[in-house]
């Protein structure tokens, strides 16, 4: 069922990236801690992992910008609320324009309990979104594996009954993300057992090739200053290519090359 408030949802790569790291290491840590059965996996069902989200609403636009994780006591099948408390204050500080819009958490659907974190969320936030993200990977799918949810009162049986209901969205980026989620993107093991990308591999060999290139510069300017002090004969054809290189300095300083320096696109580098 879709949501009829009319809200639009903005959704930030952030968030996807946060969720995603906050299940891989909750995940990491049930696999190489008493859940390990020897073999590298876990025979325990896969965490559930909870969070709120944060952002800004403007008019019926709803941004989500960012987000933080919660603890959940499975006890009480709640969230820790003190930890809740604490983690707002926290970022308030931080973001101050930045108000709680939600919660996430991880799974193939929304499970029995989630109405219950949900509505214990509304005395911060009267009309909560829920942004659940399924871990499940699957290589057919096109579709980003995330559903945003709201809920909404409906008359079942003559009983009114709160539920979730999908709404629609989109992904909102700024340079910054681009960055990062390409970033990302490219992590890949290096001989040394750490992450690299293709951009932190294409940057090194720039800087390699400078300080080559200032060090044939030095090697030439002494040179040229031996040869004005007159402790080395004058070469003519070293100064006529030395001569040519200095006149292509100008090209260099022009505006085009630095409008196509600046603006330089990141797949380029990569």
């Amino acid at each position: 069922m879709s949501s009829s408030s009319g809200l639009t949802f903005k959704l930030h790569p952030l968030v996807i990236v946060n969720i995603s790291d906050h299940h891989t290491r909750i995940k990491a840590q049930q696999v190489y801690g008493h859940g390990n059965n020897g073999n590298g996996s876990s025979s325990l069902p896969p965490p559930r992992v909870f969070g709120c989200v944060i952002g800004v609403q403007r008019g019926r636009t709803v941004e989500i910008f960012n987000s933080f994780e919660l603890l959940y006591n499975p006890t009480s099948e709640a969230l820790d609320r003190a930890f809740l408390v604490t983690k707002q204050e926290q970022y308030r500080k931080v973001f101050p324009d930045y108000y709680i819009l939600g919660w996430y958490s991880t799974g193939n659907d929304v499970q029995q309990t989630d109405m219950q974190i949900h509505k214990a969320l509304m005395d911060i936030n009267e009309n909560p979104v829920y942004v659940l993200l399924n871990p499940t990977i699957n290589h057919a799918q096109k579709d980003l594996p995330v559903t945003i949810y709201e809920s909404e009162l409906h008359v079942i049986d003559g009983v009114p009954q709160m539920i979730f209901v999908k709404s629609n969205y989109t992904i909102e980026t700024v340079e910054a993300e681009r960055i990062s989620v390409d970033h990302v993107a490219h992590l890949k093991p290096s001989d040394g057992g750490s992450a690299a990308t293709q951009l932190a591999a294409h940057l090194t060999g720039i800087h390699s090739a400078i300080k080559m290139l200032n060090s044939r510069i030095r090697i030439l300017h002494q040179f040229l200053l031996a040869m004005q002090r007159g402790e080395i004969p004058h070469e003519n054809s070293l100064l006529r290519q030395v001569s040519s290189l200095l006149r292509r300095l100008p090209a260099i300083e022009s505006e085009k090359f630095q409008d196509d320096f600046l603006m330089v696109s990141l797949p380029e580098l990569c």
